[in-house]
């Protein structure tokens, strides 16, 4: 979902500066960097160890979750190709799942602005009880959609999310959005989705699994 589908990345950058200023401290793109893709409880273990422990990690991770949800209410800023592929996904007929990091409660306000008929299912940071780079979020989607993960194509923009989808099994694609992504077997490696369509998905899996260039 961030730095993905929604340009939401630099809105949790504006968010986690706001709250490490709150904590004392400094925040910058080179902070961010080392924790894209994660979840809030990896953030707000990083922010308190800069900081010190100056407040209590419930309040820093409350204050980081109001932060996002109080920009989503009036800006959900979708990134080039993402409404035109989710549209020809959905036109295709195909299961979709969106498997997030980010917590059900931000994911909310997120879909008002993506459009929530674009997903056969949603899965949140929240509700998994280890979250990416583990791959129990990806293999979570896919046992809600009634698929093997292998015969499943995941898009992701951060290096943890292409390691929880291809250790789930899956075929994937990175459209890196802060940190850079190298390409690998399986991997594919694009500039945007609007560089994508349902056949180059289609091409990427086999019935026996991802297909290995």
């Amino acid at each position: 979902m961030d730095g993905l589908l929604i340009d939401s990345e630099r809105l949790w950058l504006e968010v986690e500066a706001e709250v490490m200023a709150w904590l004392g401290g400094n925040w910058g793109p080179e902070h961010q960097e080392r924790l894209v893709g994660g979840s809030l409880t990896r953030t707000v273990s990083y922010m308190l160890s800069l900081s010190g422990p100056v407040a209590p990690p419930d309040e820093v991770g409350r204050r980081l979750l109001d932060g996002m949800t109080e920009r989503l209410r009036t800006e959900v800023p979708m990134l080039p190709g993402a409404k035109a592929l989710l549209g020809e996904v959905r036109d295709a007929g195909l299961p979709s799942a969106l498997v997030s990091s980010t917590h059900r409660r931000v994911m909310e306000h997120a879909l008002d602005g993506i459009g929530r008929e674009h997903f056969t299912v949603t899965v949140a940071g929240d509700e998994v009880s280890s979250n990416k780079p583990h791959p129990e979020p990806y293999l979570t989607a896919a046992r809600l959609l009634g698929v093997a993960a292998e015969r499943c194509v995941a898009l992701e923009d951060s290096l943890s999310g292409i390691t929880a989808a291809e250790a789930a099994g899956c075929a994937s694609v990175a459209v890196p959005s802060v940190v850079a992504i190298p390409p690998a077997p399986g991997r594919l490696v694009v500039e945007s989705l609007s560089d994508l369509d349902v056949p180059t998905l289609s091409a990427l899996v086999t019935p026996e699994g991802p297909r290995h260039p």
